[in-house]
């Protein structure tokens, strides 16, 4: 056995390879003593974990360590490597558990090729570790090494290992206890009977706390408190809640932190994980109630029990990235809550049923919770190609004969004039006038807008995904408060009439929006305007008229229009809707004139997106390349930086657009200026405040919005660090949002630029 007094070496630059090695040990402790892993993992973990910086008592590091230098390639082997020679295998017992720690140890960092680095480098590995005690590596058990990567309890102790590193070096807690949520949840009720001693839990959340040991998929209408549900499956358990909107995700944090957790403790129980997290804290905690950054770092490190997040953010450990393991780690002994799994593109649900087969096969569990649940999706969750084996579940549908909508249908597009109308005529009658307008575009959102604005309607708004995020953040919150049931009192309580009846929320006003709104979003409109793009999209926008069934449904609230711009309909690279779901859902929603109830939306559902229908469809099509592509990846094929890439399948911009950067120039500048002049001496934390103030005038744009044939859009390069920048473009950009330059003032703008250049 090696026998090194780890207390004389560091491991950083003020703390010792024992003080570092023991901070990784009391965390896999802390794992096992909350029952997240069993009790074999834990000994190899420990295993792992007493190894892993052994390699840094190397004379090279030691010296770079004091004088703060760089790892020089020339004279140094990185420190994961050379731990693996101090390994004892006599001391683990057992060869295949000792090759699932070398693997663990060996790879625990992403610093190149380490089998080449073995191969190549001997003579300085020797080097480097004469003076210790080390183990000879033969061929056979380096080979045996690389070809572990893909056992289940290899990348269990991997990833554990990770996990274990990283908070130790970010010396944030690896895991804060769940003992609150059931807790919470009750309180919830009890703040509920207050103001109505006769309410219970429904069916739904009861098959839920009933069911919380299994998986389960639940169909239920909207309205019946499908979140609360989740949290009770949840329980007081480590749990991820994914939804496909930020919008949603922040409506439900905001939710969660209020009425469940009461504000208590918020960053030690709760967290958000989207791309925009960190200005979402910022933004909301602005009184040092807390370290905000820490709070981030805490959230990115899977630490926080309770996690509200959109898919990417956990889901892109399908690609098998170095380090992914980690992510499965954490989910296999995580409960994951998947909201209205129906909204996906082809490609994310393939990642999304990957994960979930993956996720099953590690020993976490699952809930798809939905309001509609189309048959074939069904049919591939079942069918769990990871395995061979048919996924189990329990399955519930909670739907009632409640009728909230009466549906009218026209053959034509969507145009200004009926929405105009309708909005004059309730004005008229004094009613409550709250209108929402779907549109599947920006475009024809941005165009519906400007028309009606002619027409002086009043209180005029408009949300899509192309406003910069300080603007946008602003209006989802104002889309929520407007789109509230019921009237508040300035204390928050709901106001009465004389009868102790609460008081709908009767205002007047024209949203218009995209896609964005049609999630898990707790908003109430008394009429729905909408283009049609597919029937599971148009029952989520369903749900954001007359949410809770209170309204009068005696005229059509709900306006549906058939027609759509033939050009979006999906053509090879061309498009996005798929035109033979678009069929369908035509053919289904031209059946439907009048009163529609929940149990009929279900039945449609069912009648028309089976797998049979759908056989020859290019959505299924996508869905099994892409399930296929997946599946068939070799571990650590493709770097973390280009999964994310693939999964969002898009490319993607952040830009500031010129008009807001000359507005703010000198905000923006200031912040620029402090990054590029002070970034050695800024914290971590004040880089990304100074990050997140620039961004915040950033909108997301696609390729086409800034390229063109000829050139290109931008007029200035921002640069956030060596490997960040963003771009000032010129665009035009109002009221509405951001909009690409048409063809000819691209063209105008481009030759313009190349002639100034010339001068």
């Amino acid at each position: 056995m090696v026998t090194i007094d780890l207390c004389k070496y560091f491991a950083k630059k003020k703390k010792s390879i024992r003080e570092h090695t023991d901070d990784l040990l009391m965390n896999a402790s802390i794992l096992n003593a909350y029952g997240y892993i069993n009790q074999r993992e834990y000994e190899l973990l420990i295993f792992a974990c007493e190894y892993h910086d052994y390699g840094k008592v190397n004379p090279i590091f030691q010296r770079r360590i004091v004088g703060n230098s760089k790892f020089n390639k020339e004279n140094e082997v990185v420190h994961n490597v050379l731990s693996l020679y101090f390994i004892d295998e006599k001391k683990i017992g057992n060869k295949e558990d000792y090759i699932k720690i070398a693997h663990a140890v060996l790879n625990h960092h992403d610093y190149g090729n380490v089998f080449e680095i073995i191969d190549e480098r001997r003579e300085l590995i020797e080097k480097l570790l004469s003076g210790f005690a080390t183990y000879t590596l033969k061929s056979r058990t380096i080979k045996k090494i690389g070809k572990i990567v893909n056992d289940k309890e290899a990348i269990i102790v991997k990833g554990l290992l990770h996990k274990c590193d990283y908070s130790a070096s970010a010396e944030i807690p690896i895991e804060f206890k769940n003992d609150f949520l059931n807790e919470g949840l009750r309180q919830l009720l009890n703040k509920w009977k207050k103001y109505d001693t006769s309410v219970e839990w429904n069916d739904l959340q009861k098959f839920c706390i009933a069911n919380s040991e299994n998986n389960i998929v639940a169909v239920a209408q909207t309205g019946l408190g499908k979140t609360e549900a989740g949290f009770h499956w949840i329980g007081n358990n480590k749990g991820f809640f994914i939804l496909p909107i930020k919008t949603a995700i922040n409506a439900i944090y905001k939710r969660v932190k209020e009425e469940i957790l009461a504000e208590d403790s918020v960053n030690e129980k709760l967290a958000l994980l989207h791309s925009d997290m960190l200005t979402y804290y910022n933004n909301t905690y602005t009184d040092n109630e807390f370290d905000v950054f820490e709070y981030y770092q805490k959230s990115k490190q899977l630490s926080i029990p309770i996690n509200i997040a959109t898919l990417d953010q956990l889901f892109n450990f399908v690609f098998k990235y170095k380090g992914y393991e980690l992510k499965l780690a954490t989910l296999s002994y995580s409960k994951v809550v998947i909201d209205e799994i129906q909204m996906y593109s082809s490609d994310l649900l393939a990642y999304l049923i990957y994960g979930i087969h993956k996720i099953s096969e590690f020993g976490g569990k699952f809930a798809i919770l939905t309001a509609t649940l189309p048959p074939f999706i069904l049919d591939l969750l079942r069918k769990n190609n990871v395995s061979n084996e048919e996924l189990s579940f329990e399955q519930g549908t909670f739907t009632t004969n409640i009728r909230r909508h009466n549906i009218k249908v026209y053959e034509s597009e969507l145009e200004v004039e009926s929405i105009y109308k309708h909005y004059i005529n309730n004005e008229k009658r004094q009613v409550s006038n709250k209108i929402l307008v779907v549109c599947n575009t920006v475009k024809k959102a941005q165009s519906l807008f400007l028309q009606l604005r002619e027409k002086e309607v009043g209180n005029l708004n408009i949300l899509h995904s192309k406003f910069i995020k300080k603007e946008r953040s602003v209006k989802e919150d104002d889309v929520i408060e407007f789109g509230k049931t019921y009237k508040k009192s300035l204390d928050g309580s709901y106001s009465l009439d004389s009868d102790g009846r609460k008081l709908l929320n009767n205002d007047s006003g024209i949203w218009i929006a995209t896609q964005i709104v049609e999630t898990s979003l707790d908003i109430d409109f008394d009429y729905l305007f909408t283009e049609l793009s597919d029937l599971n999209s148009l029952l989520q926008r369903l749900g954001r008229c007359n949410r809770k069934g209170v309204k009068s449904i005696k005229e059509p609230n709900c306006f549906v229009f058939t027609e759509i711009e033939k050009r979006h309909l999906k053509v090879g690279d061309r498009g996005f809707i798929d035109k033979k779901i678009y069929e369908i859902s035509k053919e289904g929603i031209l059946d439907i004139d009048g009163v529609i109830s929940e149990q009929e939306k279900t039945e449609m559902i069912n009648k028309y997106f089976t797998t049979e229908n759908l056989r020859d469809s290019d959505y299924l099509k996508d869905y099994r390349g892409h399930y296929d592509y997946i599946q068939g990846l070799y571990s650590y094929e493709v770097s973390k930086t280009e999964t994310l890439k693939r999964f969002r399948n898009i490319i993607s911009y952040s830009v500031i657009p010129k008009c807001i950067y000359e507005s703010a120039k000198n905000e923006i500048d200031e912040h620029v200026n402090r990054l590029v002049r002070s970034w050695s001496e800024m914290s971590i934390a004040e880089r990304n405040k100074s990050k997140e103030v620039i961004m915040s005038y950033t909108v997301p744009v696609g390729r086409y919005d800034i390229y063109f044939k000829i050139g290109n859009a931008i007029s200035k390069k921002i640069k956030l660090s060596n490997y960040e920048e963003i771009f000032v473009v010129d665009c035009e950009y109002s009221e509405t949002g951001f909009k690409r330059l048409t063809s000819d003032k691209a063209k105008k703008l481009i030759l313009e630029d190349s002639f100034d250049n010339f001068i």
